[in-house]
């Protein structure tokens, strides 16, 4: 394709819009290296210090569109402490100062702070996509900066956040001219809203396709709203509190009857199940259904409910649902492609293999598993195998860890061996139950796709860390946890570090020592040893047991803000 002009070969590239397929094309040859990086608008960074945010601008100085994580993924289960770092102003400041024309910031698990929300307002003329999930640091007036600002706005997603809220006025902070708002989601905020205000943003963005509200937001202006905005898609409800024989309720189900376009459902966070009847008819359309967050609908009044969703491709939902309504939903949902089974917390309301094994038969097209079960069997394991072979995601979490195959009392080693060998495109598995390393065999044998492993409370000897590291020839990110691998699993390919993103190790057997040998041996990774508590003495002790090490890939050296309490080797 050289005889081509730059010109038609950077307009093939257009077309290639896999951030995977454009590293590829970028390494052809110096020519399409210069193109790919010149024309290069989207970027993803899964590790924030993994590379300078200068370095970034430097070779893609077209960029528009930015993706950063920070924390590690273990950090969702409060294994990290809150001040280990992910800082994103560092990275805002650097985009500001260079002037590049960016118009959509996706943060995952950072720090932002209400004065970089500020810089970023004030500093990118035409920023249209704001999305932070599972970050900190801020409160409602840097929403309201963002909100004011932003005169050409498009999306506002906020996921799994708590956000201080200083005024509750910050959704009058949008000004008249805002009329090009596509998404809105501020479902996890619990402070007050000014609902003439968010009426008003409503009924002036006729492009509005999605609206998750929050708990502050009364079925009455959940009426209103919806009658303002009928072109919805994806509609997230907060309260759904109300007494049936109301007019406020018989006027709202009038309104969703009229909903013709709503294809996805979310929310509830409190709700009354006598009123779920008002949704039946939006059910018949929809092909994503999230109920992780609604403990309020359980039993008949859930099954009900699922009987409605024949065109379900993705569904998150409670264990509440109990192996019963999991049936229904195999029965009913042929369509579904990914399932999340989340812990309710309730005691006697949970899922066990029957559920699984109902799904895998009935869901032909289910490619994307997580599972929270009271047990597990193998032969369920090999049955859903056998069942289905179109995972490219399945992970299962046994809340009672450590346990073994109820009916034998064995590992679950066979059942896990099954899925890793049936299953050829697996790109992500986490693991649970009684595990030895008989599972890592299978694993490093079969996983051949495996991008991204998870851990727990699993093994008995280094053998089992080796088979996966000398197996997985495309394994990107391990994440260990309370596991017997120690400085010989650790340090026997330490070349394998080289060609993965990153590594997590927190109570195993690793010591001081054998992480200092690793970082001598591989100067362009960063070992860090987070000593949360001072529960280990820099010292000479090599012996010392490591508490949690996170290794990973970068290009710029050691971080410049790490905390006290983390040491870079």
């Amino acid at each position: 394709m050289n005889y081509f002009p730059d010109e038609v070969i950077e307009h093939v590239f257009d077309f290639v819009t896999s951030q995977k397929d454009r590293n590829a094309v970028s390494l052809v040859c110096k020519s399409w290296y210069k193109i790919e990086r010149l024309s290069r608008q989207s970027v993803f960074i899964g590790n924030c210090y993994a590379i300078s945010p200068e370095r970034v601008i430097g070779r893609f100085p077209g960029l528009k569109s930015l993706t950063l994580k920070g924390k590690p993924h273990f950090a969702d289960f409060n294994l990290l402490p809150y001040d280990w770092g992910g800082w994103v102003y560092p990275w805002v400041e650097a985009l500001a100062k260079s002037r590049v024309g960016l118009e959509e910031l996706r943060l995952k698990r950072m720090v932002v702070s209400d004065d970089c929300l500020e810089l970023l307002s004030r500093s990118f003329v035409n920023f249209k996509s704001l999305v932070l999930v599972s970050c900190e640091g801020f409160t409602t007036d840097g929403l309201a900066a963002i909100a004011a600002n932003c005169r050409y706005l498009r999306e506002l997603d906020l996921q799994e956040i708590e956000v201080d809220d200083n005024r509750g006025q910050w959704i009058s902070c949008f000004p008249d001219s805002c009329t090009s708002l596509v998404s809105l989601n501020f479902s996890c905020l619990k402070g007050e809203i000014n609902l003439t205000a968010l009426e008003r943003l409503v009924a002036r963005s006729p492009n509005l396709k999605s609206l998750r509200l929050n708990r502050a937001v009364p079925l009455d202006t959940l009426q209103k709203l919806l009658m303002r905005a009928p072109q919805l898609v994806d509609l997230g409800i907060g309260s759904f509190v109300y007494d049936p024989s109301s007019e406020a309720y018989i006027k709202l189900r009038a309104t969703l009857v009229k909903c013709k376009s709503i294809r996805s459902l979310s929310g509830f966070l409190e709700v009354v199940p006598c009123c779920l009847s008002a949704i039946h008819p939006v059910c018949q359309n929809l092909t994503s259904l999230n109920l992780s967050y609604a403990p309020g609908i359980h039993g008949n009044e859930l099954i009900k409910l699922i009987r409605f969703c024949r065109k379900l491709e993705r569904l998150w939902i409670l264990d509440s649902i109990g192996d019963r309504g999991l049936g229904v939903v195999a029965f009913t949902c042929k369509e579904l492609q990914e399932l999340r089974v989340f812990p309710s917390g309730v005691d006697n309301a949970a899922v066990t293999e029957e559920g699984l094994v109902a799904i895998s038969a009935g869901c032909p097209k289910l490619h994307s598993l997580l599972y929270f079960c009271q047990q597990m069997t193998n032969a369920a394991l090999i049955t859903v195998a056998k069942n289905n072979s179109n995972f490219t995601r399945f992970r299962l979490c046994i809340l009672d860890r450590e346990k073994p195959d109820p009916v034998t009392m064995q590992p679950l080693d066979e059942g896990f061996g099954a899925i890793v060998q049936s299953c050829k495109r697996l790109r992500r598995l986490s693991l649970s139950g009684l595990l030895t390393d008989q599972v890592f065999l299978y694993i490093g044998m079969y996983a051949e796709q495996l991008e991204m492993l998870s851990i727990a409370f699993a093994g008995n000897s280094d053998k089992g860390m080796l088979y996966v590291l000398n197996g997985c020839k495309k394994l990107r990110k391990l994440e260990i946890r309370d596991s017997p691998f120690g400085n010989t699993a650790l340090l026997t390919d330490v070349g394998k570090y080289e060609t993965m993103r990153s590594l997590w190790m927190s109570s195993c057997e690793v010591t001081l020592g054998g992480c200092q040998t690793l970082a001598k041996k591989m100067p362009r990774l960063n070992v860090e040893i987070i000593n949360e508590d001072d529960q280990m003495e820099f010292s000479l002790d090599d012996r010392q047991r490591v508490g949690k090490m996170y290794l990973y890939r970068t290009l710029v050296g050691p971080r410049k803000d790490a905390p006290d309490f983390v040491w870079t080797l």
